[in-house]
């Protein structure tokens, strides 16, 4: 797989809405910055390990990384919507689960070859409202770069993505937004979670 596509297959999970944020240079938080630089870090790793490494071991490698990276609970919130609040606990966890393995499923099917490529961290951080955004490069061998920047926000001592942004703009939680609201108001959240499974599972089998 040549290096560029690594981007333009995580483009394509993010989608095409785009989201246009005021924001300024703010001074950088290090602890913003130090669960996106471990993501990456652990991509590199799963990038190197393959295809020739299962697929179930390249999430076990990432899942750690993308827990301690992203706000899954607040990502999959914003996404439903409203309607959120109208489902019950457990559906609430079960959707969680599969969303989470889908995420991660995402980054092991999009990540899954190593020809020198590298990520570069921004050293800087950009403001947007109470956040942080943390900037990021793949940088292959040749070839146009790409950016993946994620949205940080601060809860207690913690920082977490809740969302990511393709080439600095295109936005996965607003792409998403769409899809997940329609399926609930259609089906309920039977519809997302079944949905959500057969995504996980399509990538899965397209990464072994």
């Amino acid at each position: 797989m040549p290096p560029v596509r690594i981007g333009r297959r995580f483009l394509l999970l993010c989608g095409t809405a785009t989201a246009m944020m005021p924001s300024g240079l703010a001074a950088a938080d290090p602890a913003a910055i130090a669960p996106i630089q471990g993501l990456c870090d652990a991509l590199i790793t799963v990038m190197k390990a393959g295809t020739k490494t299962p697929f179930a071991q390249r999430f076990a490698m990432l899942a750690p990384a993308v827990d301690r990276a992203l706000d899954m609970g607040a990502i999959l919130q914003v996404s439903v919507g409203s309607m959120w609040n109208t489902l019950t606990p457990d559906q609430h966890s079960a959707l969680l689960d599969v969303f989470r393995r889908y995420t991660i499923n995402s980054y092991v099917n999009s990540f899954d070859n190593f020809n020198g490529q590298r990520f570069v961290v921004d050293p800087n951080t950009r403001t947007v409202g109470a956040n942080q955004v943390v900037q990021t490069k793949i940088i292959p061998t040749s070839g146009d770069s790409h950016s993946l920047d994620y949205v940080m926000r601060q809860t207690g001592s913690d920082w977490k993505a809740i969302d990511v942004l393709a080439e600095g703009s295109i936005s996965r939680v607003a792409t998403q937004r769409s899809d997940f609201r329609s399926l609930v108001m259609r089906g309920g959240s039977d519809a997302l979670l079944a949905s959500l499974q057969k995504k996980a599972a399509d990538l899965a089998s397209k990464a072994s």
